[in-house]
């Protein structure tokens, strides 16, 4: 039985890879590359160029490589480009899903495991945010990640699938040995922007609203270590497996910094003072969202292992520069 990970050459598909291996599975990796890098990916593991919405490529390879679990990674992710682009976040995240969940049915996979987002809440009413709280997104991205929550607790209902919906938070850093990291040179991160500025990769960078109703008018996030997000995916496999019910749960620290925090972390961590323009809000972005995480603690056992932002900056540092090191 082999595990399919869809978008497992991107960011944090490709540290989910890592961890299934560290852990014994047999693995499947489904990627179009046009985020993802095929060096993200272990030679010895099998790497399907294509769409996770081609239900003809999907059904076979989940026959071929008998699939038992499906861990979905694959979706456009930019907050902003989804204010300007919603149909295409839709067809992307919400139409393509429901393909790859009707193979998933068709063909007898036990379990799901989804990357949803934080962005489901929208302005939540309280911070730190539990599950329960109402959902409410501002933007398309966040709606079209909540309707394949939606599409999901109504396929499990009707079919044999169980499921574990992830709700992440703020992802940042890199693998701990150095193997991976965020490697799209204008990825949108905070952290990796913030680091390339710092090594000269950008000519200083940009903090979009300052008038937020927070301690210093910067927006309020929990910043996760790619790592220990990554695990949690293994410790949803191993409740799944074990029995455990339909969940969703988040994926935080429990703890916010602000954007200007950041920044400040950024300087201190690389010795570097770097220009900062202040703008005006962008769309879709609320004040201050944090995870509550008592739920994934409880249910899965998830322990953190890397929760310092000291630890997640320098590990960001160090993966620019070997990325930089690469280039010719």
């Amino acid at each position: 039985m082999s595990i399919l990970v869809t978008g497992g050459a991107g960011y944090i598909g490709s540290h989910t890879v890592l961890e299934l291996l560290a852990a014994g599975e047999k693995v499947v990796v489904l990627d179009n590359l046009s985020t993802g890098f095929r060096s993200a990916v272990p030679e010895h593991v099998p790497l399907i160029l294509g769409d996770f919405g081609d239900e003809d490529l999907v059904t076979e390879l989940l026959a071929t490589h008998d699939i038992n679990a499906i861990i979905h990674f694959a979706a456009k992710i930019v907050v902003p480009d989804s204010v300007a682009d919603p149909l295409g976040y839709y067809l992307n995240n919400t139409a393509m899903a429901r393909t790859l969940l009707a193979c998933a049915v068709d063909c007898g996979v036990r379990h799901f495991i989804f990357s949803s987002t934080a962005a489901v809440y929208g302005e939540p009413a309280q911070v730190p945010v539990k599950e329960s709280e109402t959902l409410k997104p501002m933007s398309p991205y966040g709606r079209s990640k909540l309707m394949v929550e939606w599409m999901l607790e109504d396929t499990a209902k009707a079919h044999d699938l169980s499921y574990v919906v992830l709700r992440y938070f703020n992802v940042a850093g890199a693998d701990p040995q150095g193997r991976l990291g965020q490697s799209t040179p204008n990825a949108t991160h905070l952290i990796k922007v913030a680091v390339q500025t710092a090594l000269g990769r950008r000519q200083g960078m940009e903090v979009f609203g300052t008038d937020y109703p927070t301690p210093d008018g910067s927006c309020l996030r929990d910043y996760i270590q790619v790592t220990d997000l990554a695990r949690a995916h293994v410790d949803a496999l191993h409740y799944l497996r074990a029995g455990g019910r339909n969940l969703t749960c988040n994926v935080g620290y429990a703890r916010g910094y602000s954007v200007l925090e950041v920044i400040d972390v950024v300087k201190q961590v690389s010795g570097v003072d770097f220009p900062v323009r202040k703008s005006g809000r962008r769309p879709g972005d609320p004040a201050a969202i944090v995870a509550a995480n008592d739920r994934i603690r409880a249910e899965l056992g998830w322990k953190p292992q890397h929760d310092n932002l000291n630890e997640i900056v320098r590990q960001a540092l160090d993966w620019e520069r070997r990325l930089h090191n690469r280039s010719p």
